[in-house]
């Protein structure tokens, strides 16, 4: 098989594939096509001279003792060590022998089938490039265009070289699309089904789209000079997301937000009006609950546990630290990673603790920060 390097070389240009992994695979492939023609009980290698440019193939033989019992066997896998010795006189017991089997007296079968060996090897090669690729890419943007929509809603979307789905459930309520409909999304996850191969399965509910998002719409925070510290959402109601700048002349949440709100207002348009609070982020998990249960102003934070909290706020402030339906409360535990418990302040203490929350350096005195 004259010139085997340029024709590895062609196919590692034309499917965009390293030429050691061609080389691999062509070897391979002629190593199974040896077992299928020759026989499967016999040991193969093929190399390739980088030389000459030729493929060449052997079969592998072990040297045994003069008296072994494998050598009474019909077995071409063994060979006794006196007429290995004609061969290779330095050869000793255990070593490994070769023949070289020649490639021209193959015949059409044999090149017929190591035409389909070396299609199916580069076929399964060109999917875990792309499994790796795909897999290395969770929770990335991605956007592409729609292909189909199937009965049970299910969106199948192209993106370059892979059809992914974008399943009902993680499509935001009331989202509708239509072959054509250019859609953004993360990809969730990706793994091998028996049946269709590849699935990239995309998300637009997940809190990592969110994110995405952000770092699409807010340069600071692409830039690296803001940092995502945490996030929450109930898709398509609201969001929480906490913020840290890393820079001293930047602040976190008014450059997110953007001037007249901007920025988290197009972010919001394309989760169908899902309202976002941008929240400074703290390491002192009492100051990150209380600022987290905006908009409800909060009189003490106590943590329990590494998860639970006990929230002492006024009885007014209760239902805005619930919120809609347990939304606020809920975002905040989904933000923080604390089981947040609310205490109400009762009898004389009330009017000092409301003095004290609407003084604005009540946390500051409360978190002695």
């Amino acid at each position: 098989m004259s010139k085997i390097l340029d024709i590895i070389e062609s196919i590692a240009n034309e499917k965009g594939l390293a030429i050691d992994e061609v080389k691999e695979t062509v070897t391979t492939a002629l190593i199974n096509t040896a077992k299928k023609i020759y026989g499967r009980e016999y040991e193969y290698d093929a190399e390739i001279n980088p030389e000459t440019k030729t493929l060449k193939l052997y079969q592998k033989v072990i040297v045994l003792k003069n008296d072994d019992e494998k050598l009474s066997e019909e077995n071409e896998n063994f060979i006794s060590l006196s007429a290995a010795k004609e061969i290779d006189p330095d050869i000793e017991v255990d070593d490994e022998l070769t023949y070289e089997l020649p490639l021209d007296n193959l015949g059409r079968t044999a090149a017929s089938t190591l035409q389909r060996e070396l299609e199916f090897h580069i076929q399964r090669l060109l999917e875990t490039k792309i499994f790796d690729r795909y897999k290395n890419m969770i929770g990335r943007r991605v956007f592409g265009s729609v292909v189909r929509v199937d009965n049970e809603e299910n969106t199948y979307i192209e993106i370059n070289e892979v059809r992914a789905i974008l399943p009902r459930k993680s499509r935001i309520k009331g989202e509708k699309f239509k072959v054509g409909d250019v859609v953004k999304s993360v990809i969730r996850k990706v793994y091998i089904d028996r049946t269709h191969g590849i699935v990239v399965e995309l998300s637009r509910t997940t809190p990592k789209f969110l994110e995405a998002l952000l770092q699409l719409e807010v340069p600071e925070i692409k830039d690296e000079m803001i940092e995502i510290n945490a996030s929450a959402r109930i898709p398509g109601e609201r969001a929480k997301i906490a913020l840290t700048s890393l820079h001293p002349n930047i602040d976190a949440v008014g450059a997110t937000v953007g001037t007249k709100g901007i920025r988290i207002n197009a972010i919001s348009k394309e989760l169908h009006g899902e309202n976002i609070d941008c929240i400074e982020y703290s390491t002192i998990p009492e100051i990150f609950i209380s600022r987290a249960l905006s908009p409800a102003i909060i009189s003490n934070v106590k943590i329990v546990d590494e998860h639970k909290a006990i929230v002492t706020l006024l009885a007014d402030q209760k239902s805005k630290a619930i919120g809609k339906s347990g939304i606020n409360i809920r975002l905040t535990s989904m933000l923080t990673g604390y089981e947040i418990e609310l205490l109400e302040l009762e009898g004389s203490s009330n009017k000092e603790s409301s003095s004290k929350s609407k003084d604005p350096n009540a946390l500051k005195n409360l978190f002695g920060s």
